[in-house]
């Protein structure tokens, strides 16, 4: 199955954060002073929050397939709008693993950027109803989004049978996180879901 949608996900962060880093400037501060910089120009209502077509804006996700996907990421559940805190929090899930001592909240628990929580962001990417298990036809929705009509529906399903054979080891035709982790077991999540943006 592997990780297309996270690496759409890493196109589009690099994008929004046009983040020409400069290994000389670790100053955390100013990291986050540029970050917010980048929030409020985005935000063209003014208001300290983001809303969905202040993303929808967004050049490199306009034109991404999988724009809708991205773009909840940053939405909690009957939300509309991201304040720049929730817009930090949703980000630091791609902070590299390295960086986990600094991402620790004060109750010590594991960090956003942690190698659990990168799987978990991208389960929830590919989990559309939010029932914690991939199904057959919600791996067949996402992967429309990122062929488009490219590859015919049967080759579609066909590949989404696959997928969800060689992952469900329940036998509930669809693919529970456990089984997601498993799969991504030898790939890099650090490589592939970790960006550079606050440096």
């Amino acid at each position: 199955m592997g990780l297309p949608l996270v690496e759409s996900a890493l196109q589009w962060n690099s994008g929004i954060l046009n983040a020409n880093r400069d290994p000389k400037n670790d100053d955390v501060e100013f990291q986050i002073t540029r970050l917010y910089s980048r929030f409020h120009s985005l935000d063209k209502g003014e208001n300290g929050a983001l809303s969905r077509e202040d993303f929808q804006r967004i050049p490199e996700l306009a034109i991404n397939p999988l724009g809708d996907r991205i773009i909840n990421a940053f939405f909690p559940e009957g939300e509309d709008q991201v304040n720049f805190r929730g817009f930090m929090r949703t980000l630091a899930h791609f902070r590299p693993v390295e960086d986990n001592e600094k991402s620790k909240g004060h109750d010590a628990s594991e960090p956003l950027n942690s190698r659990n929580n990168k799987l978990l962001f991208a389960f929830r990417l590919y989990d559309l109803d939010r029932d914690d298990k991939i199904s057959r036809d919600e791996l067949l929705q996402v992967l429309r989004m990122m062929v488009g009509v490219n590859i015919s529906d049967e080759q579609l399903g066909s590949i989404a049978d696959r997928t969800i054979q060689e992952a469900d080891t329940n036998g509930d035709m669809s693919i529970s996180f456990s089984e997601f982790i498993k799969v991504l077991e030898k790939v890099d999540v650090e490589q592939k879901m970790s960006i550079r943006f606050l440096h």
